[in-house]
C-alpha cells in the first residue's frame, strides 16, 4: 500500500514538474489556471480602444455598434438626471460625430479603471474616462473627467454595452491615481 502510495505522489510531482515545464517563462502558476481572465481583460481593452477609435475619427455607425440595440445611458453629472435609450442618446450625440469626422471638431476620449469584474460573457467595468472636445479653435478645451460605470455582455462574440452609467464628475487627480 505505501508503494503505491509513492508511486501515485511521484507520478503527481513529475506531472505537476511537466506541466510547469512546458509553460513559458514569463507565466506564472495563477495564469496557467485562469488564461480566460488575461484573454477577456485584453478583449475588453480592444473594445474600449474602438470606442476611443470611434469618437476621434467621427465614426457615428462604428460607434453606435459598440452599444447593444437595448443600451440604456444614465447620465447624473449635470443637473438634470436623466435617463434614456441609446437610440435617443445616439441621436443627441450625432452631430458631434459629423462635425469630428468633417474636420470641424477634435473629439478624443480614454479610459482607465478601478474596478474590472468579468468572465468568458459579461462584464462590468468601474472606472474614469477623459473626454475632450476641440470646436475648431486653435486654443484646446479642458478636458472633462467623468466617473462611470458600463455593464457588457459578450455576443456572437463581440463586446456590446448594455449599460453606461455617466455618475458624476471626477478630477484630474482622480484620473492620475488610475494610471
Amino acid at each position: 500500500m505505501k508503494k503505491i502510495q509513492r508511486i501515485l505522489a511521484l507520478a503527481f510531482i513529475l506531472s505537476g514538474a511537466a506541466l510547469f515545464a512546458t509553460a513559458p517563462a514569463s507565466v506564472t502558476i495563477r495564469e496557467m489556471e485562469m488564461p480566460s481572465d488575461s484573454l477577456q481583460l485584453a478583449e475588453l481593452d480592444t473594445f474600449w480602444a474602438e470606442v476611443s477609435r470611434t469618437v476621434e475619427e467621427g465614426d457615428f455607425e462604428g460607434y453606435g455598434a459598440t452599444y447593444h440595440k437595448d443600451a440604456v445611458v444614465v447620465f447624473t453629472t449635470g443637473g438634470r438626471k436623466t435617463s434614456m435609450t441609446i437610440a435617443k442618446a445616439l441621436l443627441n450625440w450625432k452631430q458631434g460625430f459629423e462635425d469630428t469626422k468633417a474636420g470641424k471638431t477634435q473629439n478624443k476620449v480614454e479610459f482607465r479603471f478601478s474596478e474590472r469584474i468579468n468572465d468568458e460573457t459579461t462584464a462590468h467595468e468601474t472606472g474614469i474616462f477623459a473626454f475632450q472636445s476641440n470646436h475648431g479653435s486653435a486654443q484646446e478645451n479642458p478636458k472633462q473627467f467623468v466617473h462611470f460605470d458600463a455593464l457588457l455582455i459578450k455576443k456572437d462574440g463581440a463586446w456590446l454595452m448594455l449599460m453606461e452609467y455617466q455618475k458624476s464628475s471626477a478630477t484630474s487627480e482622480e484620473w492620475e491615481l488610475l494610471e
